[in-house]
């Protein structure tokens, strides 16, 4: 227990010590601090400390430690803006009683669509010239493992391998009038990690994550870091605290603490109500955003021959942009 609490204490010290040396605005591949799982984001992205769904690979991988199922795996489908569509699939596995922990495989991509490309042409009457269109591509694939290493401590990483394309650039023409391309592509490997506390008091959790760890790349000149994000967060079912009989309805409220190196300290809270182990409501807010704020969602579950189906969606405004639609499908036994 005490040994534990060592742990957790200079971890979150060493994670200040990080955060206090930073520049913000200064990363790229962006695509991968866009919110996967529509659980999460109706519960305003609170989901540090939310344990049991292969998707806790995208949040904190210890949260996949003590998953109740043997199998579950999930497929996502978010309508962002700009007419931009993410993907995100994540399955994990237990060993037997999760003895050996838990195995997961994750996967994001983005279709941007196709763009217009052009270059500027100084004998040109509108000064530039129509080369033809060209589709950016970006994905992830990540393989993450948790286990529990006492009834209240758990541990957890994923290692993801990103590449973002954007396609051929064309700077200039030679002579002919025949464009010059260069390569614009960046590959590198990128490291998670995390950890959750069980305290011990009714339902109450801790946990602390670290996502998007890496070396620094390029494209052409410039480098760039990828999106590196903390997160501490607790929560608890608030019924716990109130009610004693085991056949009240849950109702999770979860707080996340967030420092990014792309924008300032923020604070991120949502909600969890479910109705007869089927119905569950969805909300959260999000502290400290331009742009992002009120969310909500529902999602079904239900158990078929003893394979479980959960349908998910979450709506979240993003200020002057459109709303952004979130739609994920599960299966577990």
């Amino acid at each position: 227990m005490k040994k534990t609490l060592l742990i957790i204490i200079l971890f979150s010290i060493s994670l200040s010590a990080v955060a206090q040396n930073r520049k913000l605005a200064q990363t790229g591949m962006k695509f991968l601090n866009v919110a996967t799982d529509p659980r999460a984001v109706a519960m305003g992205e609170a989901f540090c400390s939310v344990e049991g769904m292969s998707s806790s690979l995208f949040y904190n991988p210890a949260g996949l430690a003590r998953m109740a199922e043997s199998f579950q795996a999930e497929i996502g489908y978010t309508q962002w803006i700009a007419d931009i569509n993410h993907t995100f699939a994540s399955a994990a596995i237990g060993t037997p009683n999760n003895d050996y922990g838990v195995f997961g495989v994750t996967l994001q991509s983005v279709d941007y669509g196709a763009i217009i490309r052009t270059i500027r042409v100084d004998n040109s009457a509108d000064g530039y010239m129509d080369v033809g269109t060209f589709s950016p591509l970006a994905i992830s694939v990540g393989l993450g493992y948790a286990n529990a290493l006492s009834d209240r401590f758990s541990v957890g990483g994923r290692v993801a391998y990103n590449l973002q394309n954007l396609g051929d650039g064309i700077s200039e023409t030679n002579s002919q009038q025949n464009p010059i391309t260069s390569t614009n592509k960046a590959e590198v490997l990128s490291f998670d990690f995390g950890m959750f506390y069980k305290t011990g008091l009714k339902s109450l959790n801790f946990a602390v994550s670290v996502r998007n760890f890496s070396k620094e790349i390029k494209f052409q000149r410039e480098t760039f870091s990828l999106p590196l994000t903390i997160r501490i967060g607790i929560s608890a079912n608030v019924m716990d605290f109130v009610s004693s009989s085991s056949d009240t309805d849950p109702f999770l409220v979860s707080i996340d603490a967030i420092n990014s190196r792309d924008y300032p300290e923020t604070i991120n809270i949502g909600g969890e109500y479910v109705f007869m182990k089927t119905l569950a409501l969805r909300a959260g807010y999000m502290f400290g955003y331009d742009e992002k704020a009120f969310t909500a969602g529902l999602g079904i579950n239900q158990k078929i021959k003893g394979i479980g189906i959960g349908i998910d969606y979450a709506y979240a405004p993003f200020g002057v942009f459109s709303n952004v639609n979130r739609f994920a499908i599960q299966f577990y036994f």
